[in-house]
């Protein structure tokens, strides 16, 4: 064996710190966020979900053994939970017979934080109306900026299908930009 391989073999496993809870939620709770929005939670429901899906991470922290990165965890985690929600939203709205009304998140008294809020608004309205597999795809593309291979990785799909999921969503944004009223 050559000297560099044994060497290598011979050197001490560097073990990787777990980060703590607080670590975890101050770097990437924003990102679990958006993660639980685009998924579908309710504007109103998203505070308790986020609160669900670190409530999990609190419990699970010190079982994640570091084979992925904490955002592949976290996703996971988010996926499920938002699952639940819509799940339990869905449930709600057949019982009550009404639909669900998602509220604007409030907003400064400033014109462009009104308008900021209102165009989150309507790609979020876009994007409830998008099947879950094409959103997914969509929104970790491009609002989270992630690459279409790392995506393909994270939802274990072959990555000609992110590709296809990615090119679909992409026609059925457009069409449904392209077919909002103009506003005064």
């Amino acid at each position: 064996m050559p000297p560099l391989a044994q060497a290598l073999l011979d050197a001490p496993a560097v073990a990787t710190a777990t980060p703590s809870f607080d670590e975890v939620y101050q770097a990437h709770a924003r990102f679990v966020w958006r993660t639980l929005r685009t998924f579908g939670v309710a504007e109103v429901q998203l505070e308790d979900a986020l609160q669900d899906v670190f409530v999990v991470v609190h419990r699970r922290l010190a079982e994640f053994a570091g084979r992925s990165r904490v955002e592949t965890w976290l996703f996971a985690i988010a996926r499920r939970v938002a699952s639940q929600y819509r799940r339990a939203s869905g449930r709600a709205e057949r019982r009550q017979g009404t639909e669900d009304t998602a509220a604007l998140a409030a907003a400064d008294d400033t014109f462009a934080a009104l308008s900021r809020a209102q165009a989150a608004a309507a790609v979020a309205a876009i994007l409830d109306r998008m099947d879950e597999d094409k959103r997914v795809v969509f929104a970790l593309v491009e609002l989270e900026q992630l690459a279409v291979p790392e995506v393909a990785r994270l939802l274990g799909l072959n990555l000609n299908t992110a590709y296809s999921r990615l090119r679909l969503a992409r026609r059925a944004f457009e069409a449904a930009v392209a077919q909002r009223p103009e506003e005064p």
